[in-house]
């Protein structure tokens, strides 16, 4: 039987008129990962659950919001912007399985976007009968996944369990001309046209999908994947424009929306000197011209491709108002990964544990979000699935590593110093507020104190003056190395700086 759990209501006044003490409200929060804590309220009279929209963007950086002032409108300014979120593993795939599972890599184990340790058959393999869908379906809601799923998957099966509505775009998954759609099973190819392109025909699916079910009785969850701004095909492009070869792939009607713009480069771009950092960074050469020029080029290309995404949120935003569920719906924006532009001399890529590479956008709007807020908490994509456990009130069947983000939006304040973990095959890193620390599998070690040094350009792992930092670091990442569910949700403060 599954079971029944209140919606709470936000407390006004200070933090000292609370009945129990700041320690035990954090104790609460922290045993219950998924709910609001008891302590936030009395029960709020009972209401119709939310429909929940995830928009989903591939290799988005945070710089990259610049190109969506819509995003930031209509879901920012009316909604939470959440400044510190992160992703456990900035790899398509391994993120994606974070999403669906709410857990680390290290306990879902997708490692990697192919066979045999990751991709969408590894997935499957493991996660098929119990992820996200699997629950939100379970637990009466109306299930869509449009746009990209999980590399490498074929249309086998047809429709994978937990999807009450099938919209793949695969095996093509990164072309937006030329490519073929699965439509609940039946294979549906798109071509050359203008009407054609990806993003649009992924918007107006989603429109499409928002007409027909909001007027529903049964809430429904849509999980709408962008393929922007990640590079795509076909190359060359059929259609304008045709500077982009080998990169991300705009709509006709953006060409020469970027031209001008610069290249972002901040104090760690094309790194002076990265003797400090492990060998794979440390013997990398400085970029050339001729490089950078190449990075610009992709850039301004992956700018123009944001735009039709920026257009397609908007439309999505106007269906729900349209259908009068606006107001009832939870609506997250954000990219499964961050991506590197030249920083530390990586041209392109992710993969890494500095700042470009895990760090995401995240805005999220709706039922028990304030308005019009940004939350400095350190936020993971592990939190993404418990968020949304928690608003449609279902039960998860696993073990879930993050934590909702509801009460974090309600009161941020009651969760700071928190840490997260960020790994990859051949690395495990922790993240707090002030420092950034990691141990590789051959190792090395990188400390970076983000007080005095946020773009990561000096390692302090050989400085003494900053051992006693590191050693307490290293035994606070030991716990999160293997952690599980509860353990993995750390709430300590920083060492003290040298």
């Amino acid at each position: 039987m599954k079971r029944e759990r209140k919606r709470m209501v936000a407390f006004h006044g200070p933090l000292v008129s609370l009945p129990i003490s700041l320690p035990a409200l954090i104790a609460v929060a922290l045993a219950l990962p998924g709910t609001h804590p008891a302590a936030f309220g009395d029960p709020a009279p009972a209401q119709a659950r939310p429909n929940v929209i995830v928009i989903e963007t591939d290799d988005q950086t945070v710089e990259e919001m610049r190109a969506m002032p819509k995003v930031g409108s209509l879901i920012g300014a009316q909604g939470a912007t959440f400044a510190n979120s992160f992703v456990n593993y900035s790899l398509c795939c391994p993120s994606r399985s974070t999403f669906l599972t709410g857990q680390y890599a290290h306990n879902h184990d997708v490692w990697s976007n192919t066979e045999p340790n990751g991709g969408f058959q590894r997935f499957e393999e493991l996660h098929a009968n119990n992820n996200l869908a699997v629950w939100l379906q379970d637990g009466g809601y109306y299930t869509a996944m449009i746009g990209k799923y999980l590399n490498n998957y074929a249309s086998d099966p047809p429709v994978p369990p937990g999807w009450s509505e099938w919209h793949a775009a695969a095996p093509d998954e990164q072309s937006v001309y030329d490519y073929t759609f699965n439509d609940n099973g039946a294979l549906t190819h798109y071509g050359e046209d203008q009407t054609d392109f990806k993003q649009d025909v992924l918007t107006r699916k989603s429109v499409n999908f928002i007409g027909r079910r909001a007027p529903k009785a049964k809430p429904f969850f849509l999980w709408l994947t962008y393929t922007a701004p990640h590079a795509g095909g076909p190359n060359p492009s059929p259609r304008p424009p045709s500077d982009c070869l080998g990169a991300a792939k705009p709509a006709n009607r953006h060409e020469h929306s970027f031209d001008t713009a610069s290249l972002p480069m901040p104090p760690d771009f094309n790194e002076a000197d990265v003797s400090d950092k492990p060998a794979a960074i440390s013997g990398l050469p400085p970029l050339d011209e001729s490089q950078i020029v190449d990075i610009e080029r992709k850039y301004r290309c992956e700018l123009e491709s944001l735009l039709s995404v920026d257009d397609g949120v908007r439309k999505v935003i106007d269906a729900l108002e349209a259908t009068d569920e606006l107001g009832n719906t939870l609506v997250i924006y954000t990219s499964d990964n961050g991506f590197f532009h030249g920083e530390h001399r990586i041209a392109q890529g992710k993969t890494r544990v500095y700042e470009e590479s895990s760090r995401v956008p995240l805005l999220i709007r709706g039922p028990g979000i304030p308005q019009n807020v940004t939350i400095n908490s350190l936020v993971s994509n592990a939190d993404l699935a418990p968020t949304i456990v928690d608003a449609a009130n279902v039960d998860p069947g696993l073990t879930m590593d993050g934590r909702s983000l509801l009460p974090v939006a309600a009161h941020p304040g009651v969760f700071k110093n928190r840490e997260l973990l960020i790994e990859e095959p051949t690395v495990k890193a922790i993240r707090s507020q002030g420092y950034m620390y990691a141990e590789y599998r051959n190792r090395e070690r990188e400390l970076y104190d983000l007080q005095s040094d946020p773009f990561e350009l000096q390692s302090l792992d050989q400085d003494p003056a900053y051992a006693s930092v590191a050693a307490e670091l290293a035994s606070r990442l030991d716990q999160l190395r293997s952690c599980a569910g509860a353990d993995c949700r750390l709430y300590l403060p920083d060492p003290p700086a040298p």
